[in-house]
């Protein structure tokens, strides 16, 4: 049986949920922003809506040429508000561009107040801590303590943009970056960021290596237990795109242990965390990335790319949710232990999964679009449950948000040509 949905936005504009953490702590505001659907990044405000009374908030308005957008919000209160913040003032050298993007917090009441969180060093020698390009969706950690973001560099993508090759970072509360300003485009930043995974533009063949790294997610409310009882604090869990044996690309499940310390991320491993005028910035001492699916002799290798989607896991840790098609051909949801092993196939349906998704606050359920509906998964029988009707056109597939306390989801639709933000009930367990 399907559910009421809510329809919260009404103006003829676009109205953009990110794919995770898009209600505020209390549960009473969802934030968005208000790019087109699709490609361009021309947003100026970051906005919220009460899911009560359907009132709306401007959180922040971009200046000087700025377009802003991707909004996340922390899990603790009060709330603060990450999103992407392109360059004021830009010119036809310097303008919005993946390697050309910063993050920013805003944090309530004083909303005027925009920190940013990366440091900008283009200048070498360069600044540990600080990066050299571009940050995008900001994602704090189950506790509010620290983010992940995707990240490309300006610095590469000067001497070829073929060796800008997309990684994943992490931001934490060490010590703010404050590097020598040499350029009109460098600039502070609030956080220590340093890049975590390891990529390589030209990956060996059949290897582990991979030259992209991406759709990250944290790894349980309280990281993981390891397969000898101790537990993991940090990790992070993203999809690495990988060569198959035959040299075609073969998306797959890597996970990157984290230092516990904030301190550690400060300490350089094999290679100069800020890296070098012919290098990418290094992960700090310490980080170990593991690749956990082999999927190359499947009759659909790789996990899916062609329905974007971001690396879930449960809130134990104990599992991490990703797509991947079944022998048939349809996309199905599955998952794998941060340990490794072999991954379970979740649902068994004829459907493909269409979206991203999320896992409910308690753990095992997970909010999907699937068959054209918003859908709610049992991870343990696969068994869907039917929380929107069937439509002759689906949810938008960015995001499927459970509320901090499960009772909702919020989802997107497209309406008369905009997208517009509904939410709509979660039965208990016992409905």
């Amino acid at each position: 049986m399907s559910h009421q949905e809510q329809q919260l936005t009404f103006d003829q504009r676009h109205h953009q949920l990110t794919n995770i953490n898009t209600w505020t702590p209390c549960g009473q505001w969802l934030v968005y922003d208000v790019r087109p659907h699709g490609a361009s990044f021309t947003g100026l405000t970051i906005e919220r809506v009460n899911v009560v009374s359907g009132e709306v908030e401007v959180v922040y308005r971009a200046q000087h040429g700025a377009h802003v957008g991707v909004v996340t919000v922390s899990p603790d209160a009060p709330a603060r508000y990450v999103f992407i913040h392109g360059p004021e003032y830009p010119d036809s050298y310097w303008h919005y561009d993946f390697h050309h993007r910063r993050g920013v917090i805003v944090c309530e009441p004083d909303r005027e107040l925009a920190i940013t969180l990366d440091a900008m060093d283009i200048t070498a020698p360069y600044t540990p801590g600080a990066l050299r390009g571009g940050t995008h969706v900001h994602v704090f950690s189950p506790d509010g303590s620290r983010l992940s973001f995707t990240y490309n560099d300006h610095v590469m993508h000067e001497r070829d943009p073929a060796l800008d090759l997309r990684n994943v970072g992490v931001a934490v509360p060490l010590q703010g970056v404050n590097p020598p300003k040499q350029h009109p485009r460098e600039y502070d930043g609030s956080h220590y960021c340093v890049l975590v995974s390891v990529t390589t533009p030209a990956p060996q063949p059949g290897s582990d290596q991979i030259n992209r790294a991406y759709e990250e997610g944290w790894i349980g409310q309280q990281g993981y237990l390891k397969a000898d009882g101790s537990r993991q604090r940090w990790a992070l869990a993203f999809i690495g795109d990988t060569l198959s044996v035959q040299g075609e690309k073969l998306p797959e499940v890597f996970v990157v242990d984290l230092p516990e310390n904030d301190a550690d991320y400060a300490k350089a491993g094999s290679a100069p965390l800020q890296g070098t005028d012919s290098s990418l910035p290094a992960p700090p001492l310490g980080v170990k990335q593991r690749r956990l699916t082999f999927t190359g002799q499947r009759r659909h290798p790789g996990v899916v790319a062609t329905s974007r989607h971001w690396l879930r896991s449960s809130p134990a840790g104990d599992a991490i949710a990703f797509l991947m098609q079944d022998d048939r051909g349809v996309v199905q949801l599955w998952t794998v232990s941060p340990n490794g092993g072999q991954p379970y196939q979740v649902t068994q349906g004829v459907h493909s999964v269409q979206s991203a998704f999320n896992w409910h606050p308690q753990g095992g359920r997970i909010a999907l679009v699937c068959d054209n509906s918003v859908m709610l998964c049992d991870v343990n029988d696969g068994k869907m449950q039917r929380l929107t009707p069937r439509t002759p056109k689906p949810p938008l597939g960015d995001a499927v948000v459970f509320s901090p306390d499960g009772k909702q989801v919020a989802f997107v639709r497209e309406i008369e040509g905009f997208s517009q933000i509904f939410t709509v009930a979660v039965p208990s367990l016992a409905e």
